[in-house]
């Protein structure tokens, strides 16, 4: 009785909390509840109700001293790195927040105004990426195909040949993971995947200027099998089967992209860009205050090409469309794929590497997603525009780069827009 009562007075007071101390609060709820007696229990309430009091009424002060002081601006004494840490190390992620019973989120999710989405124009046409049907002729298929990703460098397909039971078996193990118990999934908490799976808040949490709202799940599928003891039980269970699946699909697609671009159909696959495959799972529960915050800020992919898909929650995923944003629908089933920075500079800028970023979830029910990413798996080879493609009327547009060197700048900066590319170009090749 005394723990429950404990437990909801922290979440009616929460907002009085520094979320460092939310973040500890709840990592004592935890232990709370394992291996401790009544009276234990008892002492712990007092503590943490005690505790409460002492930093709203420090805060308090503090707030009432600003008053007579001279203008004091928040930064000075804002220490982002300090509050990321303890974030990180106490391993609830953003779920974790969720289900503390925040009401306003941390000030390390804060985006940028420039990061947040701009209100939408009135009386203006609803943007939406193509939809192609897989099933139909194939040089209308290639057609289309090419054209989408030599100006938008996105579309759905649909009528593939991926189960879309599969998919939706894929989908609902992911989301059983995510909405495990924080204990069960702090055993997965860490940053790098090697041969397990990866679960973790923002690959760049330390890299970028502020963390966005979603948690995800990595696991890399090859070129070396995952080892699978490794991997959470209920995505082991589905992971094997649908990694075949959309490997296949994966080499369909880029016999398509080839010959949209005259090239030989196995052009890419000579090159081990189906080989070096990993699947991520984004999870974006509901944010308390979604205006402050984004799921995913605006980024480029780096690969080759990548293959997403999502549960029934849409309107989050978003495509740069010159000026403006064009929504990527849910469709039950429809597989989403898109460009990446690699193709984009192979192809000797025929296609594109489109900014994309998903908004913070306004809704009750979370948004899943899985994509696929197809990378090389030869690291130490050069790549750079097809030769085929560079002729004395269209030259050379990026230099030649070593992947495993392209990979590293790619993870030790921040998520964000065209740097990689941009820093590839021949003519500016400065960061």
């Amino acid at each position: 009785m005394y723990l429950t009562a404990s437990l909801s007075y922290i979440r009616q007071n929460s907002y009085k909390i520094q979320h460092n101390h939310l973040i500890f609060l709840t990592q004592l709820q935890n232990q709370l509840t394992k291996n401790t007696s009544s009276i234990q229990q008892l002492q712990l309430t007092i503590h943490i109700i005690i505790y409460i009091n002492h930093h709203h009424n420090h805060h308090h002060n503090h707030r009432h001293r600003h008053r007579t002081m001279a203008p004091v601006t928040t930064t000075a004494t804002y220490d982002r790195l300090t509050e990321v840490k303890q974030f990180d190390e106490s391993k609830i992620g953003v779920k974790g927040l969720v289900d503390s019973g925040i009401t306003t989120i941390p000030r390390i999710f804060h985006q940028p105004p420039e990061n947040l989405p701009a209100p939408k124009p009135k009386n203006r046409p609803r943007l939406t990426v193509p939809v192609i049907d897989f099933s139909g002729e194939r040089s209308s298929v290639v057609e289309q195909i090419r054209q989408s990703c030599s100006t938008l460098g996105f579309f759905q397909i649909v009528n593939h040949s991926v189960p879309v039971s599969m998919i939706d078996s894929a989908i609902g193990s992911m989301k059983e993971f995510f909405e495990q118990s924080t204990e069960y999934k702090m055993r997965y908490y860490h940053r790098e995947a090697g041969k397990g799976a990866a679960y973790s808040t923002n690959f760049d949490l330390y890299q970028s200027k502020a963390a966005s709202w979603r948690d995800t799940l990595q696991v890399r599928m090859s070129p070396l099998e995952p080892d699978w003891e490794a991997v959470p039980e209920m995505c082991r269970k589905v992971l094997p089967e649908w990694d075949k699946a959309v490997a296949g699909l994966g080499e369909e697609l880029m016999s398509i992209l080839c010959e949209g671009l005259g090239l030989k159909p196995d052009r890419l696959k000579e090159l081990s860009c189906l080989e070096g495959r990993v699947c991520v799972s984004h999870y974006y529960p509901p944010c308390p205050q979604p205006e402050l915050t984004v799921g995913l800020t605006s980024h480029t992919d780096p690969g080759v090409l990548t293959m997403v898909v999502q549960n029934e929650v849409g309107g989050l995923l978003q495509v740069k469309c010159g000026d403006e944003w064009a929504d990527v629908e849910a469709i039950h089933g429809a597989i989403v794929v898109n460009v990446g920075d690699l193709l984009q500079m192979m192809s000797n800028d025929e296609y594109k590497s489109v900014q994309h970023r998903v908004l913070a979830n306004p809704d009750e029910g979370a948004r899943v997603s899985i994509a696929v990413f197809f990378n090389p798996s030869v690291r130490d080879k050069l790549y750079g525009p097809f030769p085929e493609l560079v002729s004395t009327t269209k030259p050379a547009v990026y230099r030649e780069f070593v992947y495993e060197e392209y990979m590293r700048r790619f993870f030790t900066k921040e998520l964000d827009g065209k740097t990689l590319t941009n820093f590839y170009k021949i003519d500016n090749t400065k960061a």
